[in-house]
């Protein structure tokens, strides 16, 4: 592009811009980076003026169309004989008294109209039955050749100036003209340039025929500063979702995956967590209102369930001693966890041995603040079978959290509704330091035996966007869904 406008210089001497890119068929923006280029090796001068195009506004097309106010004023006059009383006049004109006012100033200072007063009514007298339509036209020009203000002569800029005044007429908008020419360096270099054939790359044509020694490679300036490019890319979150989904599948996980809204059974009854336990109450859980499931599961399960919750079935347990109510278990929840899935798919199965894993929208009734959501994600994931233990379960875990890059795990002992013996799983994130993540247990009998299902069951589940906060380094679990393009833009795909 250097080259070819220096040879168009050379040639065609200096201008415009927007004439020399013309020349050489570039864009404006080529040329605009060429020229620069150019300038930086003081190969070219540049002189920049502000010039001022002249816009016509919404009274001035009206203008354009009808004619000014104060001729259409004239005209009417000229149909009543070239005189008439004000009042009739305002009448006949037919338009806001604010329009009829500037119409009838503008004409009176024209000298195109005079007035009298006779027994008290204000008379109007025409004076001139030839007027310039001087401004008609020059607003005809303008829009018909969009002019610059400093082109016009010296009688056109006043009547510019004074339509300028009228209000919603005229607007003077500023523009840039760049007007480029030679330095006697750029001049010589010019003269010395010989028009060679350039290519930009190689082909297998052009390799395989020989052409390529006809040509010149174009060199390339490594160290140029190229544009910033923000090409389509995931969300950060679906990123690691996505991430998370392959760690789990490199370990010999599978997918699995329920509808969001849920029976309390699967949500709370099946996992053994009493239908009077706070985490059931409205405070914690979103409730669809005035519907309830009809048909939750087999006669036969929820009979084990409630037997479960009442006496301990045949589990071992005592259970929780109270008179557990189907309704309640019909009612539908925004699903608090991915559990409910899991759950439920151990009952539809009733697996001996598997390993399958959810990352999937759980619901809580949380006030929003920098550390709560009311939506968010939970990763989620159980391995069956008949020897496994507690150590597998944290030897999972552990190379899980490896494959994210959390290379530092510890676990402690905890309790949950669901699981004994009960585990928190701790890791240091680099930068971030040590926090908590994943619950993990394996299911008691109450959960696992109702279902059908006699071999241990290892569990865990915790949030994802606490990782992608701390990956992220952000402290507001907000922005991650505000949607701000400019930090989306910003945020590497490679953490």
């Amino acid at each position: 592009m250097e080259r070819k406008l220096l040879l168009s210089l050379i040639r065609n001497g200096g201008g415009l811009l927007e004439d020399v890119a013309s020349r050489v068929n570039m864009s404006i923006d080529q040329a605009r980076r060429a020229v620069e280029w150019l300038r930086s090796k003081e190969m070219i001068k540049i002189e920049e003026k502000v010039h001022h195009k002249i816009e016509i506004l919404g009274e001035g097309k009206r203008a354009i169309e009808q004619g000014l106010p104060e001729r259409r004023l004239i005209e009417i006059l000229k149909r009543l004989n070239g005189e008439a009383k004000l009042d009739e006049l305002s009448k006949a004109f037919g338009s806001t008294p604010q329009e009829f006012s500037a119409a009838f100033g503008y004409a009176r200072s024209k000298g195109w109209i005079s007035t009298s007063s006779i027994e008290g009514k204000v008379i109007v007298k025409l004076l001139k039955s030839d007027q310039s339509a001087l401004e008609e036209s020059l607003l005809k020009e303008i829009s018909e050749k969009g002019l610059f203000f400093e082109e016009l002569s010296e009688e056109d800029k006043k009547v510019v100036n004074g339509l300028i005044k009228r209000p919603n007429y005229l607007m003077k908008k500023p523009f840039k003209i760049v007007n480029i020419s030679l330095t006697e360096l750029g001049r010589k270099t010019a003269e010395a340039i010989k028009e060679v054939k350039e290519i930009d790359y190689l082909t297998p044509d052009l390799i395989i025929s020989g052409k390529w020694k006809q040509h010149r490679l174009r060199s390339l300036d490594v160290e140029a500063v190229a544009p910033t490019i923000y090409p389509g890319k995931k969300h950060p979150v679906q990123h690691f979702i996505d991430e998370v989904r392959e760690a789990f599948i490199s370990l010999g996980f599978e997918e699995i995956l329920g509808p969001i809204i849920q029976p309390a059974f699967w949500n709370f009854d099946a996992l053994f967590v009493p239908q009077d336990h706070p985490a059931r109450d409205m405070q914690d859980t979103f409730y669809v209102s005035k519907v309830k499931e009809p048909s939750i599961a087999s006669s036969r399960l929820i009979e084990k369930v409630s037997r479960t919750h009442t006496n301990g079935w045949n589990t071992g347990s005592k259970g929780w001693g109270y008179d557990w109510v189907l309704d309640e278990a019909k009612r539908l929840v925004l699903r608090t966890h991915t559990t409910a899935v899991t759950v439920k798919y151990l009952a539809d199965h009733k697996v001996s041995e598997a390993k399958v894993f959810s990352v999937d929208k759980v619901f809580r009734n949380e006030k929003l603040d920098p550390k709560h959501l009311a939506e968010l994600h939970q990763i989620e994931g159980i391995m069956v079978g008949k020897r496994v233990t507690l150590r597998d379960l944290m030897g999972i875990l552990s190379e899980f959290y490896k494959i994210l890059g959390l290379k530092k795990v510890k676990f402690w002992p905890t309790y949950f509704p669901y699981t004994e013996p009960s585990l928190q799983s701790i890791v240091h994130v680099e930068g971030f330091g040590w926090m908590e993540l994943c619950g993990m247990g394996i299911f008691r009998p109450e959960v696992t035996l109702p279902l059908g299902v006699k071999n241990p069951v290892l569990a865990w589940g915790g949030g994802l966007e606490r990782i992608i906060m701390a990956r992220l380094r952000i402290d507001d679990i907000r922005e991650l869904y505000e949607n701000n393009l400019g930090w989306l833009r910003k945020v590497p795909l490679c953490l």
